[in-house]
């Protein structure tokens, strides 16, 4: 390991953060009931120009007076370049900052973007005289985000998370899709002709590298990388290819923009049963090797060792903070 010590942002469950419209407050008793681990209440894209002074006071009213139990709270601003952000800090953290856990801040494209809400926030907090500080979730949605990604990770000691906004980093890279989270079958790769004559298709993923990117950036911080939103929410089985497929990268949570994608969520980001289980014997064979003044040892035919560990410590941990959520 480096000499470098990574500190970790707070340990938050957070396998599914759905998406609730603040200019729907209808559905936020019902987004309380649910079985998310994070609600982002929205005053950004799912909110109209027109609406977004009452939907602001809506969430205020909300974080005070709705019981959301343990969930972990947060509140899409809207983007910095907008003059709806600052009266969305300082209303909601002033009036509604005790119950307040996160502020997701869109767009983010600079260091600078996140020492500018950090310097609002902090100021607001010792006015106030708020106990609990405030972290940030930070959306990589443009090409600009994305090049700085690593600065924007460690731009503030609030920084909790990194989350892949897909939509409309397409729309900034000037992407050639109209999906928001899917595959793409122009993205794919055409095999030689086989001997009938006939050539396969193997689609890929097109997210790959901007999601990879992104997790490497948040984990050398101590960040939660999060996969952004699955359009198509009558497709349950692209959803869980999509959240597997950022599980496999690092990604330890993934948004729902529709009730029904909170247990998709849940369940692919929560370790199965049986791989709790094989880090546990990872761990117990390790212990044994250490005592026996071994560094490695065979387990189910596959070398084990030190790295071994670690990565069986990832899971087991995650099954303790699961169960006890």
């Amino acid at each position: 390991m480096s000499f470098h010590v990574i500190e970790q942002a707070p340990a938050r469950l957070n396998r599914s953060e759905l998406a609730v419209p603040g200019s729907a407050p209808q559905m936020f008793e019902k987004a309380a009931q649910s079985d998310v681990d994070v609600i982002f209440l929205d005053l950004e894209d799912a909110v109209a120009p027109d609406d977004k002074a009452q939907a602001r006071k809506n969430i205020i009213k909300a974080l005070n007076e709705v019981d959301w139990g343990k969930k972990t709270m947060s509140v899409r601003i809207n983007g910095l370049d907008t003059h709806y952000m600052y009266r969305d800090v300082v209303d909601v953290v002033e009036q509604a900052g005790e119950r307040l856990d996160l502020i997701m801040i869109p767009k983010v494209g600079t260091a600078a973007d996140v020492y500018a809400a950090d310097m609002m926030v902090t100021q607001i907090e010792d006015a106030k005289g708020l106990k609990k500080r405030i972290g940030f979730e930070h959306i990589i949605e443009t090409a600009l985000g994305m090049q700085n990604v690593t600065e924007i990770a460690g731009a503030s000691k609030r920084n909790e998370s990194l989350h892949f906004g897909v939509a409309d980093y397409a729309a900034s890279t000037r992407a050639r899709t109209t999906i928001i989270g899917g595959v793409n079958p122009d993205y794919s790769v055409l095999t030689d002709p086989l001997e009938d004559g006939s050539r396969a298709v193997h689609w890929g993923d097109m997210w790959h590298y901007a999601l990879a990117r992104m997790v490497v950036a948040a984990r050398a911080n101590g960040l939660r990388p999060i996969d952004g939103p699955f359009g198509d929410f009558q497709d349950p089985d692209g959803y869980k290819a999509a959240a597997k497929r950022a599980a496999v990268l690092g990604c330890e949570g993934k948004w729902a923009i529709h009730p029904s994608q909170i247990a998709l969520a849940n369940e692919v980001m929560s370790p199965s049963e049986a791989e709790v289980t094989k880090a546990q014997r990872i761990l117990k064979a390790m212990e044994e090797a250490a005592a026996a003044g071994k560094g490695a040892v065979s387990l189910d035919g596959r070398l084990i060792d030190y790295a071994s560990i670690r990565q069986a410590e990832v899971l087991v941990q995650k099954a303790k903070q699961i169960a006890g959520a």
